[in-house]
């Protein structure tokens, strides 16, 4: 991890950045459910699991989010913040021996009501090991204007 300054008009639409993988494990699931407190069936019991459709252990939805972001953080910006996330879905389930990857593309740039900062809009989407997408949001930044910062 390292500090990269980044202004709201250093951000290029269509630009994109992926993650190196990571296999969801069983401890995940652990401490994923003793951070929540869901200990739902369909994360904890895998002889029940094994009685339903899906057969095996689903990954909380939260758990992907939370790993999956997680895997982006890898650059510290002092000139944008996290204002949120937006439109997550969980799309398709992830198991114990899943490797979720993470892509990252600048999707949408817009001025703010605030003149010194802009809107950047990171639209993420995380595939397992099958090329399959697992999970997709959009993460809003209020990034500084850098001709703002100039003037003043």
């Amino acid at each position: 991890m390292h500090i990269k300054s980044q202004f709201f008009e250093d951000y290029e639409l269509g630009h994109k950045r992926e993650t190196l993988g990571r296999t969801i494990t069983e401890t995940d699931f652990v401490v994923h459910a003793g951070h929540t407190g869901d200990f739902f069936p369909h994360h904890m019991d895998a002889e029940w699991c094994a009685t339903q459709p899906f057969k095996q252990r689903i990954a909380h939805g939260t758990l992907t989010f939370a790993v999956g972001i997680g895997m982006t953080a890898t650059e510290i910006n002092p000139e944008a913040f996290s204002k949120g996330y937006d439109k997550l879905r969980f799309v398709k389930p992830v198991h114990i021996g899943d490797t979720i990857r993470v892509v990252v593309t600048i999707s949408e740039k817009k001025d703010s009501k605030h003149p010194h900062l802009g809107h950047v809009n990171e639209h993420v989407e995380i595939f397992n090991q099958k090329d399959e997408l697992v999970l997709v949001c959009d993460h809003i930044l209020l990034a500084k204007k850098k001709e703002y910062q100039e003037n003043n």
